[in-house]
């Protein structure tokens, strides 16, 4: 009798591969006011890896991570030219050499790129009015001079320093934030487990899967560009 393979069980969407809607209840989006803001309290997410920060403005409250030395009742400013960790800036205000977080990607989306813990990105350059920030991936991207960005370096660098020391910590962090852990070799599977199952020769087999398949038989190669050995 077949089994339904773990692909499979996770692509339906069951509520043993579903992640809590708790741990994603806050949106890390900044808004577009232009003034001051207070820092109303520091908050612990499950489903994020920095600590966040709840923004409270005229209008409302937002969250974005927080950054290095954030203490509750700072002031910070939006929209403003005033370069200081916290305020939100646009990228053209923005000096070299200064580090950026939550940078958007379009003007006005609140936020897109660099919001995981203990990360940041630098201002490289700018060539005209156009400025280029090197990411943590050490890549340098083009952006929009009117994107914003908030100043600073995001909280929680050493969070990956401190070992699990037990497997099950690791289980329950990586449940927390609907992470397939731990990730079983498909060649140590049974046959009746996955298509590249039982290991004979531990060769998986060459599988060139459509772009459009199911659950359970996207594996392999998925919709490549070119397959076999490349001639030198």
């Amino acid at each position: 009798m077949g089994k339904t393979i773990i692909q499979q069980a996770r692509g339906h969407g069951s509520k043993t591969y579903r992640v809590r809607r708790q741990a994603y209840k806050y949106k890390l989006k900044y808004s577009n006011y232009i003034g001051e803001a207070k820092v109303a309290k520091l908050l612990n997410s499950g489903g994020h890896s920095a600590p966040l920060a709840k923004i409270n403005y005229e209008n409302g409250a937002f969250f974005i991570p927080a950054f290095k030395g954030m203490i509750e009742g700072q002031t910070i400013k939006i929209g403003t030219k005033e370069i200081k960790f916290g305020n939100i800036v646009q990228l053209k205000d923005v000096p070299v050499k200064t580090k950026v977080y939550c940078i958007e990607s379009k003007p006005g989306d609140g936020g897109i790129f660099i919001k995981a813990g203990g990360v940041s990105a630098v201002m490289n350059r700018k060539i005209g009015e156009v400025p280029f920030i090197l990411m943590p991936s050490k890549e340098e991207k083009a952006f929009n001079p009117n994107c914003r960005a908030v100043i600073g370096e995001i909280a929680g660098h050493g969070r990956q320093e401190k070992p699990f020391v037990k497997a099950g910590r690791k289980y329950h962090l990586m449940k927390t934030k609907n992470k397939l852990w731990p990730r079983t070799s498909a060649v140590k599977m049974n046959a009746i487990d996955h298509p590249f199952g039982s290991g004979r020769g531990k060769n998986p087999k060459s599988k060139v899967a459509k772009r459009n398949a199911p659950p359970g038989r996207k594996v392999g190669l998925i919709r490549p560009e070119r397959t076999g050995r490349r001639k030198r």
